[in-house]
């Protein structure tokens, strides 16, 4: 969850390291930190609780130069957000930065302290600090650091630098990601590949229990027995601007924006309209697999779970195999029915959720094939799964999910007709139609967008409203999810996304002058039905923002607010109308002064349960 980035070579560190942190901030922004070697050959630490521009702050007052560093952004674990635990912590000469949770550092924390360390901090780190401290006499950094290791239970990254050794970083992976950058004489560590993208594009993805020293002239890479690895090397295609704001005011607003052309590059070589069909290489399934399957499970959190829910419908509809969609982190905690005829589909934009993982090695175990829906090339859960298909969504920087969730719905959307005109379930002229609607989605895309400023209109009237009850049928009532959850995540309004047929049965009490509901009422066979949901809440004195895809005198009548949308099948209409709930929450949150893309109290990836 938090953030961390070293450098080593010719050039000033200082700048590098500070850049990469705020390219890093998604990942947590409770309190920054950086350590480098002075003049006087000393490590010289400065952190503070804040955002990187409070670090910065410190930072540009000081007039020295270093051609190694390192550093860190923080999401709180242990110990709330403060100076004392912020990052970088040292012990002696040893000075860590890490990201993830050490789960014995309690027990090691005593015996340390009986052992004479001083603790000055109330952060798991710190243990890591004291042991590689204590094993560094007389041994090199990276042997120091082995046998600290051989003592840690836990999932973390982190990087090491010695005072001693001022020619060399060590850091080492175990479940938390961690990417070395390879430059012409200057080497690059961080947990994400945009913290160094403008200086690199060739990198190596750490596997667990994997050690990097960088040295100034190279990486070598051992496992923990100090054995020598050959790793690949991986060019990435993102472009430095794709991490960029754009001119935007916000990375949230860039990305929602972007979703034509995020969608576009997600279809694109996928499909073959002329023959109705999807390239099912793409997700690595053979016909013969495909036709072997009793059962599918779509596991994800978050966001991601709720595109999980949509590929639900869609894949129940086209391929008529049972589906089951789970929350990670309750999934691998229960006893699931497994066989070699299960398909695991695991949705992770980052590829590093933790609970998700944990799920998928645990379905492994069990005899399934492993299919991760992604967006991050060399991400864990791509390297781990049997077969990946990547959205190509590029970089999501803001940490409320938007161009992530439409991308995963058109990966389950393909895969839902790959399915399905493999096992027969689904005509080549059903197929082909499909796959044509898919065609013209990005251009109507941007046409939902031009409803922009209605929607800030909209949001000026409902700003300081206190709750919001989101209401839809079928699939598309993990859209109402979807919107609950943007709004709450970025403007810390409670909102609530309920079955609008359930309305009666409990949330119906909740209605009155002061409550917005926000209706998905697009055309199609429930529609009626919706109606008579608005008609309740109409009667009730509720305020209706009505989003629908169908010309309705209607919706209009009961309606405050309501929002004409552009219409495909029932399947792409949950974009449709996703995007408007994306724009709803983001001009919430803008007029009540939030953060929108740092909200408080989350982090982009979650990497630690």
């Amino acid at each position: 969850m938090c953030g961390i980035i070293g450098y080593i070579g010719s050039h000033n560190a200082i700048p590098i390291v500070m850049d990469g942190l705020k390219r890093l901030e998604y990942r947590g922004y409770d309190s920054a930190g950086i350590a480098f070697f002075n003049g006087d050959a000393a490590i010289e630490v400065q952190r503070c609780k804040g955002k990187i521009s409070s670090l910065e702050d410190v930072i540009n007052g000081l007039k020295i130069t270093s051609t190694l560093a390192i550093g860190h952004t923080r999401w709180a674990t242990h110990g709330k957000p403060s100076d004392r635990n912020a990052h970088p912590h040292r012990s002696g000469g040893i000075v860590v930065v890490h990201n993830g949770i050490i789960e014995n550092y309690v027990e090691l924390k005593h015996r340390l302290q009986s052992e004479g360390f001083i603790f000055a901090s109330d952060t798991d780190t710190e243990v890591l600090c004291h042991l590689i401290n204590k094993h560094s006499s007389g041994r090199h950094l990276e042997d120091a650091v082995r046998a600290a290791m051989g003592e840690v239970n836990g999932a973390y990254a982190f990087a090491v630098i010695n005072e001693r050794e001022p020619d060399r970083i060590v850091a080492v992976r175990k479940e938390s990601p961690l990417v070395i950058g390879l430059g012409e004489g200057e080497y690059f560590l961080a947990s994400d590949v945009p913290a160094f993208l403008s200086h690199s594009k060739e990198v190596i993805f750490l596997e667990n229990n994997e050690m990097a020293v960088l040295h100034r002239d190279g990486v070598i890479i051992t496992d923990l027995e100090g054995r020598p690895l050959s790793k690949t090397v991986s060019t990435i295609s993102w472009s430095p601007s794709m991490a960029e704001k754009g001119g935007y005011r916000h990375f949230m607003l860039k990305e929602i924006y972007e979703q034509p052309r995020a969608i576009a590059d997600t279809i694109r070589g996928r499909v073959f309209p002329e023959k109705g069909e999807v390239a099912i290489e793409e997700f690595g399934l053979t016909p013969e697999a495909i036709r072997a399957i009793d059962r599918i499970f779509i596991v994800a959190c978050g966001t991601s779970y709720h595109s999980g829910m949509v590929g639900k419908y869609m894949i129940e509809e086209m391929a008529r195999i049972p589906v089951e969609v789970d929350i990670a982190s309750e999934f691998r905690y229960r006893n699931p029915i497994v066989t070699s005829s299960t398909l695991f589909v695991a949705i992770t934009q980052s590829g590093e959720t933790a609970d998700t993982l944990a799920a998928s090695r645990e379905v492994k175990r069990l005899g399934a094939k492993v299919l991760s829906i992604c967006n991050v090339i060399g991400s864990t859960a791509s390297r781990e799964s049997d077969f990946v298909f990547y959205t190509h969504s590029g970089p999501e920087i803001g940490v409320a999910s938007t161009k992530a969730f439409t991308t995963q719905i058109v990966a389950l959307y393909l895969l839902a007709i790959a399915l399905g005109k493999t096992r027969g379930t689904l005509s080549g002229e059903a197929s082909s139609r499909l796959i044509e609607d898919l065609l013209y989605l990005p251009a109507k895309v941007e046409e939902v967008l031009g409803l922009d400023s209605e929607i800030s209109a909209i949001a000026r009237d409902l700003f300081k409203t206190k709750d919001f009850l989101y209401l839809g049928r079928g699939i598309y009532y993990p859209i109402a999810l979807e919107g609950a959850l943007k709004l709450k995540e970025i403007s810390y309004i409670h909102a609530e996304g309920y079955a609008a047929g359930e309305m009666k049965h409990g949330p119906i009490a909740l209605i009155d002058e002061d409550l917005p509901v926000v209706v998905l009422a697009p055309s199609g066979k429930l529609f009626e039905k919706v109606v008579s949901n608005m008609e309740e809440v109409k009667s009730r004195g509720g305020t209706i923002i009505a989003l629908s895809t169908k010309e309705s005198e209607e919706v209009r009548r009961l309606s405050k607010y309501p929002l004409l949308i552009r219409e495909s099948n029932r399947y792409l209409n949950t974009i449709f109308l996703t995007i408007p709930l994306q724009l709803i929450a983001y001009h919430v949150a803008v007029l009540r002064g939030c953060d929108v893309d740092q909200p408080r109290n989350l982090a982009k990836s979650v990497t630690v349960e």
